[in-house]
């Protein structure tokens, strides 16, 4: 499984068994920011009963969420600019069957996917991914700053930095 991959886990919705998933697929990222940035959330939400986690995820990323998960939002608001990104990003996602599972193509969760799955991703995507990620971060911390998700915008920010994210197997 692609490093950027694992950490797309993170944003998925909980369920019975996110957390096991979770636990083997991290613990198959090699060394370095972004496996011990998974560690952190992966303790924090451990800690939760699974109906606080599936709160603290609605919070975080839903209804009224803590910071905007949308790379292409972040970036260019809500203009053309944004619109043409998203086009862009759906067509390679789409040559490339990345199922956007509900999404929409610059949330956060498929664009970490797409990057796991693409060996060149679009240039548009990698010039704004790490800045996008960074003011998602700041987002949170000045909103919530206890929140465990900024230890996932930690990873996810150490996964886009680099334009190829590691390739890592998992454990079974």
């Amino acid at each position: 499984m692609h490093e950027a991959a694992v950490v797309a886990l993170a944003y998925r919705y909980p369920g019975p068994d996110s957390l096991e998933r979770l636990v083997e697929a991290v613990e198959a990222l090699p060394e370095g920011l972004a496996r011990r940035s998974m560690e952190h959330f992966i303790d924090d939400v451990g800690t939760l009963e699974l109906g606080q986690w599936e709160e603290l995820h609605t919070v975080t990323l839903d209804l009224s969420p803590q910071f905007v998960p949308y790379v292409g939002h972040v970036t260019w608001g809500e203009n053309y600019r944004r619109g043409e990104f998203m086009a862009d990003l759906k067509r390679d996602m789409e040559r490339h069957n990345v199922d956007l599972m509900g999404e929409l193509p610059d949330h956060i969760e498929p664009v970490l996917r797409y990057l796991a799955q693409v060996p060149a991703p679009l240039t548009d995507l990698t010039d704004v991914a790490a800045a996008s990620v960074a003011t998602m971060s700041k987002t949170l911390a000045t909103a919530a700053p206890e929140n465990p998700y900024r230890h996932v915008l930690a990873a996810t920010h150490a996964v886009v930095e680099r334009p190829t994210p590691v390739m890592i197997g998992v454990r079974r």
